[in-house]
Protein backbone atom coordinates (compact mmCIF):
# COMPACT_ATOMS: atom_id res chain seq x y z
CA UNK A 1 0.00 0.00 0.00
CA UNK A 2 1.42 3.22 -0.51
CA UNK A 3 1.15 6.25 1.75
CA UNK A 4 -0.50 9.54 0.55
CA UNK A 5 0.26 12.47 2.88
CA UNK A 6 -0.76 12.67 6.18
CA UNK A 7 -3.42 10.47 7.50
CA UNK A 8 -5.16 9.81 11.08
CA UNK A 9 -6.24 5.76 11.69
CA UNK A 10 -8.58 5.17 14.56
CA UNK A 11 -8.63 1.85 16.07
CA UNK A 12 -11.77 1.40 18.32
CA UNK A 13 -12.60 -1.39 20.47
CA UNK A 14 -15.18 -1.47 23.74
CA UNK A 15 -12.58 -0.57 26.21
CA UNK A 16 -10.21 1.13 24.26
CA UNK A 17 -9.46 3.96 21.62
CA UNK A 18 -6.14 4.30 19.63
CA UNK A 19 -5.40 7.46 17.09
CA UNK A 20 -2.45 7.14 15.15
CA UNK A 21 -1.09 9.96 13.10
CA UNK A 22 0.85 8.74 9.79
CA UNK A 23 2.80 10.48 7.32
CA UNK A 24 3.74 9.34 3.93
CA UNK A 25 3.58 5.87 6.03
CA UNK A 26 5.60 6.75 9.00
CA UNK A 27 3.99 6.53 12.32
CA UNK A 28 4.99 10.24 14.17
CA UNK A 29 2.37 10.31 17.55
CA UNK A 30 -0.11 7.67 18.80
CA UNK A 31 -2.98 8.47 20.88
CA UNK A 32 -4.61 5.87 23.33
CA UNK A 33 -7.20 6.30 25.49
CA UNK A 34 -8.79 3.35 27.90
CA UNK A 35 -11.99 3.50 29.70
CA UNK A 36 -10.36 2.37 32.68
CA UNK A 37 -7.63 5.50 32.76
CA UNK A 38 -9.50 8.21 30.49
CA UNK A 39 -7.47 11.39 30.80
CA UNK A 40 -8.78 14.37 32.73
CA UNK A 41 -6.91 16.72 30.98
CA UNK A 42 -9.74 19.57 30.07
CA UNK A 43 -12.18 18.01 32.53
CA UNK A 44 -14.06 20.59 35.15
CA UNK A 45 -14.90 19.73 38.35
CA UNK A 46 -16.40 21.12 41.04
CA UNK A 47 -13.80 20.80 44.05
CA UNK A 48 -13.13 21.85 47.75
CA UNK A 49 -9.93 22.51 49.21
CA UNK A 50 -8.59 20.20 51.60
CA UNK A 51 -5.42 22.05 52.92
CA UNK A 52 -4.22 25.60 51.58
CA UNK A 53 -0.30 25.42 51.92
CA UNK A 54 1.49 28.97 52.59
CA UNK A 55 4.86 27.48 52.53
CA UNK A 56 4.29 26.47 49.08
CA UNK A 57 1.64 28.67 47.76
CA UNK A 58 -0.74 26.23 46.84
CA UNK A 59 -4.11 24.12 47.86
CA UNK A 60 -4.59 20.56 47.44
CA UNK A 61 -8.26 19.90 46.07
CA UNK A 62 -10.64 17.39 46.84
CA UNK A 63 -12.17 16.31 43.52
CA UNK A 64 -14.08 13.09 44.35
CA UNK A 65 -10.62 11.43 42.47
CA UNK A 66 -8.74 9.00 44.09
CA UNK A 67 -5.62 11.64 44.74
CA UNK A 68 -6.80 15.32 45.89
CA UNK A 69 -5.94 17.85 42.97
CA UNK A 70 -2.72 20.41 43.06
CA UNK A 71 -3.85 24.19 42.58
CA UNK A 72 -0.96 26.61 42.77
CA UNK A 73 -1.59 30.03 44.01
CA UNK A 74 -0.90 31.49 40.29
CA UNK A 75 -3.25 29.29 38.68
CA UNK A 76 -5.91 30.89 40.83
CA UNK A 77 -5.40 34.35 40.45
CA UNK A 78 -6.72 36.41 37.04
CA UNK A 79 -4.41 36.77 34.19
CA UNK A 80 -1.64 39.56 35.25
CA UNK A 81 -2.61 42.87 33.68
CA UNK A 82 0.41 45.30 32.28
CA UNK A 83 -0.60 47.76 35.33
CA UNK A 84 -0.67 45.69 37.71
CA UNK A 85 3.09 45.06 38.01
CA UNK A 86 3.67 46.58 41.00
CA UNK A 87 0.82 45.16 42.89
CA UNK A 88 1.98 42.66 45.94
CA UNK A 89 0.70 39.27 45.13
CA UNK A 90 -1.61 37.47 47.75
CA UNK A 91 -0.72 34.65 49.20
CA UNK A 92 -2.82 31.48 48.75
CA UNK A 93 -4.44 32.13 52.25
CA UNK A 94 -6.36 35.26 50.78
CA UNK A 95 -7.26 33.41 47.52
CA UNK A 96 -8.74 30.01 49.09
CA UNK A 97 -9.45 28.74 52.29
CA UNK A 98 -10.04 25.14 53.63
CA UNK A 99 -13.62 24.34 52.91
CA UNK A 100 -14.08 26.34 50.26
CA UNK A 101 -15.88 25.67 46.80
CA UNK A 102 -14.08 26.14 43.55
CA UNK A 103 -15.08 25.30 40.08
CA UNK A 104 -11.61 24.21 38.87
CA UNK A 105 -9.74 22.50 35.19
CA UNK A 106 -7.37 19.95 35.31
CA UNK A 107 -4.06 21.25 33.37
CA UNK A 108 -2.48 17.96 33.60
CA UNK A 109 -3.22 14.29 34.50
CA UNK A 110 -2.00 12.85 37.31
CA UNK A 111 1.45 11.65 36.51
CA UNK A 112 3.12 8.85 38.61
CA UNK A 113 2.77 9.62 42.01
CA UNK A 114 1.42 13.34 41.67
CA UNK A 115 -2.15 14.20 41.78
CA UNK A 116 -3.79 16.36 38.49
CA UNK A 117 -2.56 20.42 38.28
CA UNK A 118 -5.57 22.61 38.28
CA UNK A 119 -6.44 25.78 37.49
CA UNK A 120 -9.60 28.09 38.02
CA UNK A 121 -8.74 30.34 35.06
CA UNK A 122 -11.36 27.68 32.91
CA UNK A 123 -11.18 27.53 28.98
CA UNK A 124 -13.23 25.51 26.78
CA UNK A 125 -11.85 24.84 23.47
CA UNK A 126 -13.74 24.66 20.18
CA UNK A 127 -12.75 24.36 16.44
CA UNK A 128 -11.40 27.74 16.46
CA UNK A 129 -11.70 29.43 19.56
CA UNK A 130 -11.20 28.83 23.03
CA UNK A 131 -13.14 30.75 25.44
CA UNK A 132 -12.05 32.17 28.74
CA UNK A 133 -14.55 32.87 30.49
CA UNK A 134 -12.91 34.81 33.41
CA UNK A 135 -11.16 37.08 31.06
CA UNK A 136 -12.08 39.66 28.85
CA UNK A 137 -8.96 39.74 26.35
CA UNK A 138 -8.49 38.33 22.73
CA UNK A 139 -5.81 36.17 22.41
CA UNK A 140 -4.09 34.56 18.71
CA UNK A 141 -2.50 31.93 18.20
CA UNK A 142 1.40 32.16 17.95
CA UNK A 143 1.67 29.64 15.10
CA UNK A 144 -0.34 32.46 13.20
CA UNK A 145 2.77 34.46 11.94
CA UNK A 146 0.68 36.91 9.37
CA UNK A 147 1.01 39.69 11.24
CA UNK A 148 -2.23 40.91 8.50
CA UNK A 149 -4.00 37.85 9.56
CA UNK A 150 -3.59 37.92 13.15
CA UNK A 151 -4.90 41.47 13.27
CA UNK A 152 -7.65 40.39 10.60
CA UNK A 153 -9.04 37.64 13.24
CA UNK A 154 -8.24 39.96 16.71
CA UNK A 155 -10.93 42.14 15.08
CA UNK A 156 -13.88 40.26 14.00
CA UNK A 157 -13.63 38.69 17.49
CA UNK A 158 -13.59 42.23 19.27
CA UNK A 159 -16.59 42.96 17.01
CA UNK A 160 -18.32 39.75 17.76
CA UNK A 161 -18.12 39.89 21.35
CA UNK A 162 -21.40 41.26 23.05
CA UNK A 163 -20.90 44.32 24.95
CA UNK A 164 -23.17 43.38 28.04
CA UNK A 165 -21.34 39.92 27.88
CA UNK A 166 -17.50 40.35 28.15
CA UNK A 167 -15.47 37.52 27.73
CA UNK A 168 -11.81 36.51 26.57
CA UNK A 169 -11.17 34.38 23.53
CA UNK A 170 -8.33 32.81 21.88
CA UNK A 171 -7.85 32.49 18.34
CA UNK A 172 -7.08 28.37 17.61
CA UNK A 173 -4.04 27.94 14.75
CA UNK A 174 -7.05 26.32 12.70
CA UNK A 175 -9.06 29.97 12.35
CA UNK A 176 -6.04 31.30 9.80
CA UNK A 177 -8.29 32.06 7.19
CA UNK A 178 -11.82 31.08 8.58
CA UNK A 179 -14.71 33.25 7.91
CA UNK A 180 -16.55 35.75 9.86
CA UNK A 181 -19.97 33.14 9.47
CA UNK A 182 -17.63 30.13 10.88
CA UNK A 183 -16.19 31.95 13.67
CA UNK A 184 -19.46 33.38 14.55
CA UNK A 185 -21.01 30.00 15.03
CA UNK A 186 -17.92 28.26 16.84
CA UNK A 187 -18.55 31.63 19.40
CA UNK A 188 -22.18 30.99 19.37
CA UNK A 189 -21.74 27.47 20.06
CA UNK A 190 -18.92 28.40 22.83
CA UNK A 191 -21.41 30.80 24.59
CA UNK A 192 -24.20 27.84 24.75
CA UNK A 193 -21.89 25.34 26.38
CA UNK A 194 -20.62 27.85 28.80
CA UNK A 195 -23.92 28.81 30.06
CA UNK A 196 -24.79 25.22 30.56
CA UNK A 197 -21.99 24.59 32.27
CA UNK A 198 -22.55 26.96 34.48
CA UNK A 199 -25.63 25.82 35.51
CA UNK A 200 -24.69 22.82 36.15
CA UNK A 201 -21.68 23.49 38.85
CA UNK A 202 -24.50 25.72 40.54
CA UNK A 203 -26.53 22.69 41.06
CA UNK A 204 -23.68 20.23 41.50
CA UNK A 205 -21.81 19.07 44.94
CA UNK A 206 -18.23 19.49 45.93
CA UNK A 207 -16.33 15.95 44.37
CA UNK A 208 -18.78 16.32 41.42
CA UNK A 209 -17.33 16.20 37.82
CA UNK A 210 -19.36 19.19 35.84
CA UNK A 211 -18.15 18.85 32.13
CA UNK A 212 -16.07 16.51 30.44
CA UNK A 213 -14.13 16.92 27.21
CA UNK A 214 -14.85 14.68 24.27
CA UNK A 215 -13.86 11.17 23.53
CA UNK A 216 -10.44 10.79 22.02
CA UNK A 217 -11.94 10.07 18.62
CA UNK A 218 -13.69 13.54 18.78
CA UNK A 219 -10.78 15.53 19.97
CA UNK A 220 -9.04 14.29 17.21
CA UNK A 221 -10.60 16.05 15.01
CA UNK A 222 -11.44 19.07 16.27
CA UNK A 223 -7.31 19.65 17.53
CA UNK A 224 -6.38 19.07 13.89
CA UNK A 225 -3.71 21.88 13.26
CA UNK A 226 -3.71 22.30 9.29
CA UNK A 227 -5.07 21.06 6.30
CA UNK A 228 -2.92 18.50 5.62
CA UNK A 229 -4.73 15.10 6.99
CA UNK A 230 -5.67 13.87 3.76
CA UNK A 231 -7.89 10.85 4.99
CA UNK A 232 -9.50 10.11 8.47
CA UNK A 233 -9.97 6.50 8.79
CA UNK A 234 -11.88 4.52 11.60
CA UNK A 235 -12.45 0.83 12.15
CA UNK A 236 -15.87 1.00 13.38
CA UNK A 237 -18.85 2.00 11.56
CA UNK A 238 -20.82 3.93 14.74
CA UNK A 239 -17.33 5.93 15.44
CA UNK A 240 -17.56 6.47 11.29
CA UNK A 241 -20.76 8.08 11.73
CA UNK A 242 -20.16 10.15 14.62
CA UNK A 243 -17.23 11.24 13.86
CA UNK A 244 -18.70 12.57 10.31
CA UNK A 245 -21.22 14.23 12.75
CA UNK A 246 -19.58 16.29 14.41
CA UNK A 247 -17.43 17.34 11.50
CA UNK A 248 -19.98 18.38 9.06
CA UNK A 249 -21.07 20.78 12.70
CA UNK A 250 -17.65 22.18 13.10
CA UNK A 251 -15.56 21.72 9.64
CA UNK A 252 -17.58 20.72 6.84
CA UNK A 253 -14.64 21.13 4.90
CA UNK A 254 -13.06 17.83 6.68
CA UNK A 255 -16.15 15.75 6.40
CA UNK A 256 -15.40 13.88 3.09
CA UNK A 257 -11.75 12.96 4.22
CA UNK A 258 -13.81 10.66 7.19
CA UNK A 259 -13.79 7.14 5.27
CA UNK A 260 -15.21 3.44 7.68
CA UNK A 261 -12.47 1.22 6.75
CA UNK A 262 -13.69 -2.08 6.40
CA UNK A 263 -10.56 -4.64 5.43
CA UNK A 264 -9.64 -7.77 6.56
CA UNK A 265 -6.51 -6.37 8.34
CA UNK A 266 -6.60 -4.60 10.97
CA UNK A 267 -6.39 -0.78 11.25
CA UNK A 268 -3.18 -0.41 12.65
CA UNK A 269 -1.30 -3.37 10.89
CA UNK A 270 -1.31 -0.47 8.27
CA UNK A 271 2.03 1.01 7.48
CA UNK A 272 3.54 -1.90 9.81
CA UNK A 273 2.13 0.84 12.85
CA UNK A 274 1.50 -2.15 15.42
CA UNK A 275 5.33 -3.33 14.86
CA UNK A 276 6.58 0.78 15.26
CA UNK A 277 4.66 0.70 18.47
CA UNK A 278 6.19 -2.36 19.88
CA UNK A 279 9.34 -0.57 18.96
CA UNK A 280 8.79 2.89 20.52
CA UNK A 281 8.67 0.72 24.07
CA UNK A 282 12.12 -0.65 23.29
CA UNK A 283 14.95 1.33 25.22
CA UNK A 284 17.36 0.96 21.74
CA UNK A 285 16.24 2.92 18.30
CA UNK A 286 18.65 1.78 15.17
CA UNK A 287 19.50 4.10 12.56
CA UNK A 288 19.39 3.48 9.14
CA UNK A 289 23.22 4.08 8.60
CA UNK A 290 24.16 1.74 11.16
CA UNK A 291 24.36 3.76 14.25
CA UNK A 292 21.59 3.66 17.10
CA UNK A 293 20.18 6.05 20.19
CA UNK A 294 19.44 4.89 23.29
CA UNK A 295 16.50 6.59 25.61
CA UNK A 296 16.89 5.86 29.43
CA UNK A 297 13.49 7.45 31.00
CA UNK A 298 14.21 8.32 34.64
CA UNK A 299 11.60 10.51 37.10
CA UNK A 300 13.55 13.25 36.66
CA UNK A 301 14.82 13.42 33.28
CA UNK A 302 15.03 11.85 29.93
CA UNK A 303 18.19 11.22 28.69
CA UNK A 304 19.10 10.92 24.75
CA UNK A 305 22.42 8.86 23.69
CA UNK A 306 23.95 8.79 20.27
CA UNK A 307 26.14 6.40 19.13
CA UNK A 308 27.75 5.75 15.74
CA UNK A 309 28.09 2.19 15.86
CA UNK A 310 28.81 -0.15 13.19
CA UNK A 311 29.03 3.08 10.76
CA UNK A 312 31.80 3.77 8.86
CA UNK A 313 30.72 4.95 5.96
CA UNK A 314 32.52 8.38 4.81
CA UNK A 315 35.60 9.68 4.34
CA UNK A 316 36.47 10.36 7.77
CA UNK A 317 35.87 9.82 11.05
CA UNK A 318 34.32 14.12 11.31
CA UNK A 319 32.01 13.17 8.42
CA UNK A 320 30.94 10.08 10.23
CA UNK A 321 29.87 11.78 13.06
CA UNK A 322 28.34 14.71 11.95
CA UNK A 323 26.37 12.12 9.36
CA UNK A 324 25.29 10.61 11.95
CA UNK A 325 24.22 13.02 14.10
CA UNK A 326 22.17 14.75 11.62
CA UNK A 327 20.06 11.55 10.84
CA UNK A 328 19.59 11.03 14.95
CA UNK A 329 18.29 14.36 14.95
CA UNK A 330 15.47 13.90 12.59
CA UNK A 331 14.80 10.27 14.42
CA UNK A 332 15.00 11.75 18.04
CA UNK A 333 12.25 14.36 17.24
CA UNK A 334 10.17 12.08 15.98
CA UNK A 335 10.64 9.60 18.76
CA UNK A 336 10.02 11.98 21.32
CA UNK A 337 6.37 12.78 19.99
CA UNK A 338 6.04 9.30 19.35
CA UNK A 339 6.97 7.91 22.93
CA UNK A 340 5.26 11.34 24.28
CA UNK A 341 8.29 12.23 26.09
CA UNK A 342 8.56 15.17 28.72
CA UNK A 343 9.90 17.53 31.04
CA UNK A 344 13.62 17.99 30.56
CA UNK A 345 15.27 16.04 27.61
CA UNK A 346 18.76 15.94 27.99
CA UNK A 347 20.65 14.46 24.39
CA UNK A 348 24.15 13.63 24.03
CA UNK A 349 25.09 13.59 20.08
CA UNK A 350 28.48 11.93 19.33
CA UNK A 351 30.94 14.88 20.04
CA UNK A 352 32.18 17.15 16.74
CA UNK A 353 34.74 19.01 16.81
CA UNK A 354 33.33 21.66 14.03
CA UNK A 355 31.39 24.09 15.69
CA UNK A 356 29.54 24.57 11.70
CA UNK A 357 28.29 20.82 12.41
CA UNK A 358 27.10 21.52 15.60
CA UNK A 359 24.97 24.44 14.62
CA UNK A 360 23.95 22.31 11.76
CA UNK A 361 22.74 19.55 13.81
CA UNK A 362 20.89 21.81 16.46
CA UNK A 363 19.17 23.56 13.21
CA UNK A 364 18.42 20.16 12.19
CA UNK A 365 16.54 19.39 15.62
CA UNK A 366 14.83 22.53 15.53
CA UNK A 367 13.18 21.80 12.28
CA UNK A 368 12.27 18.27 12.90
CA UNK A 369 10.07 19.78 16.33
CA UNK A 370 8.36 22.04 14.32
CA UNK A 371 5.57 19.49 13.78
CA UNK A 372 5.16 18.73 17.15
CA UNK A 373 1.90 19.60 18.84
CA UNK A 374 3.74 19.91 22.27
CA UNK A 375 5.51 23.00 23.17
CA UNK A 376 9.56 22.57 23.00
CA UNK A 377 12.06 24.89 24.01
CA UNK A 378 16.07 23.89 22.51
CA UNK A 379 18.82 25.66 24.37
CA UNK A 380 22.11 25.84 22.66
CA UNK A 381 25.20 23.23 22.84
CA UNK A 382 26.39 23.21 26.47
CA UNK A 383 29.98 23.19 27.00
CA UNK A 384 29.80 19.80 27.65
CA UNK A 385 28.88 18.92 24.39
CA UNK A 386 24.82 18.11 25.78
CA UNK A 387 21.96 19.83 24.30
CA UNK A 388 19.35 20.96 26.91
CA UNK A 389 15.48 20.82 25.75
CA UNK A 390 12.03 20.63 27.34
CA UNK A 391 9.31 19.28 25.88
CA UNK A 392 5.56 19.95 27.65
CA UNK A 393 4.00 17.21 29.21
CA UNK A 394 0.72 16.89 29.51
CA UNK A 395 -0.42 13.47 29.32
CA UNK A 396 2.11 9.97 30.98
CA UNK A 397 4.23 8.90 28.52
CA UNK A 398 4.14 5.94 26.05
CA UNK A 399 5.84 3.48 28.00
CA UNK A 400 3.79 4.90 31.30
CA UNK A 401 0.43 3.95 29.63
CA UNK A 402 1.32 0.37 28.28
CA UNK A 403 3.94 -1.17 30.63
CA UNK A 404 4.51 -1.20 34.58
CA UNK A 405 8.05 -1.54 36.52
CA UNK A 406 9.93 -5.04 36.11
CA UNK A 407 8.70 -6.90 39.68
CA UNK A 408 11.99 -7.67 39.91
CA UNK A 409 14.15 -4.89 39.56
CA UNK A 410 11.41 -2.44 40.44
CA UNK A 411 12.38 -1.05 37.24
CA UNK A 412 15.67 -0.06 37.64
CA UNK A 413 16.65 -2.67 35.08
CA UNK A 414 19.11 -4.45 36.63
CA UNK A 415 19.09 -7.25 38.88
CA UNK A 416 21.86 -9.05 41.20
CA UNK A 417 23.64 -11.90 39.25
CA UNK A 418 23.93 -15.24 40.58
CA UNK A 419 27.47 -15.26 42.07
CA UNK A 420 26.21 -11.81 43.92
CA UNK A 421 23.24 -13.47 45.48
CA UNK A 422 25.48 -16.76 46.54
CA UNK A 423 27.42 -14.75 48.65
CA UNK A 424 24.64 -13.20 50.47
CA UNK A 425 23.61 -16.52 51.25
CA UNK A 426 26.81 -17.14 52.50
CA UNK A 427 27.04 -14.42 54.87
CA UNK A 428 23.12 -15.20 56.13
CA UNK A 429 24.47 -18.85 57.16
CA UNK A 430 27.09 -17.50 58.83
CA UNK A 431 25.04 -14.82 61.19
CA UNK A 432 22.30 -17.55 61.57
CA UNK A 433 25.10 -20.03 62.46
CA UNK A 434 25.90 -17.09 65.28
CA UNK A 435 22.74 -16.98 66.59
CA UNK A 436 21.04 -19.95 66.64
CA UNK A 437 21.67 -23.51 67.03
CA UNK A 438 20.02 -25.98 64.70
CA UNK A 439 20.74 -29.59 63.08
CA UNK A 440 20.81 -28.43 59.15
CA UNK A 441 20.21 -25.68 57.09
CA UNK A 442 18.09 -25.62 54.32
CA UNK A 443 18.81 -22.99 51.28
CA UNK A 444 15.68 -22.25 49.24
CA UNK A 445 16.67 -20.25 46.22
CA UNK A 446 16.27 -19.66 42.34
CA UNK A 447 16.97 -22.47 40.19
CA UNK A 448 20.18 -20.55 38.47
CA UNK A 449 21.39 -19.30 41.91
CA UNK A 450 21.48 -23.35 43.19
CA UNK A 451 23.34 -24.32 40.23
CA UNK A 452 26.08 -21.67 40.68
CA UNK A 453 26.18 -23.08 44.52
CA UNK A 454 26.43 -27.14 42.95
CA UNK A 455 29.12 -25.39 40.45
CA UNK A 456 31.18 -22.82 40.83
CA UNK A 457 30.95 -21.89 44.41
CA UNK A 458 30.86 -25.50 45.28
CA UNK A 459 34.22 -25.17 46.98
CA UNK A 460 33.26 -22.45 48.73
CA UNK A 461 29.75 -24.03 50.44
CA UNK A 462 31.92 -27.53 51.09
CA UNK A 463 34.00 -25.18 53.41
CA UNK A 464 31.27 -23.38 54.53
CA UNK A 465 29.58 -27.17 55.57
CA UNK A 466 32.86 -28.09 57.10
CA UNK A 467 32.94 -24.33 59.11
CA UNK A 468 29.25 -24.86 60.12
CA UNK A 469 29.37 -28.77 61.38
CA UNK A 470 26.64 -28.63 60.08
CA UNK A 471 24.75 -30.41 56.43
CA UNK A 472 23.42 -27.66 53.92
CA UNK A 473 20.92 -28.53 51.62
CA UNK A 474 19.53 -26.72 48.82
CA UNK A 475 16.17 -26.58 47.21
CA UNK A 476 15.20 -24.94 43.84
CA UNK A 477 12.40 -23.00 43.85
CA UNK A 478 10.96 -21.63 40.45
CA UNK A 479 8.75 -19.05 41.32
CA UNK A 480 12.07 -17.20 43.50
CA UNK A 481 13.34 -14.08 41.25
CA UNK A 482 17.02 -14.26 40.97
CA UNK A 483 17.47 -12.06 43.93
CA UNK A 484 15.41 -13.94 45.97
CA UNK A 485 16.38 -16.38 48.94
CA UNK A 486 15.01 -18.06 52.23
CA UNK A 487 17.71 -19.87 54.63
CA UNK A 488 15.49 -22.37 56.95
CA UNK A 489 16.68 -23.61 60.14
CA UNK A 490 15.64 -27.39 61.02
Amino acid sequence: MNAMGEEILINITPREVRAAVVDQGVLYELLIERASRRGLTGNIYKGRVSRALPGMQAAFIDMGLERTGFLHAKDIRPPAHADAVDVEEPGIRDLCREGDELLVQVLKDPLGSKGARLTTQLTIPSRFLVLVPGSSSVGVSARIEDEGERERLREIISTLIPTDRPRGYIVRTAAEGASLEALRADMQFLDRLWEAIRQRAQAAKAGSLVHEDLPLELRMVRDLVNSEIQRIRVDSEEACERIVEFAHSFMPELAPAVEFYSGRRPILDLYGVEDEIQRALEREVPLKSGGHIVFDQTEAMTTVDVNTGAYVGHRNLEETIFRTNLEAAVAIARQLRLRNLGGIIIVDFIDMVEPGHQAQVLEALESAMVADHARTQIAQVSPLGLVEMTRKRTRESLEHILCEPCKTCHGSGFFKTAETVCHEIFREILRQHRQFSFKELIVLANQDVVETLLDEESASLAELETFTGKPIRLQSESLYAQDRFDVVLV
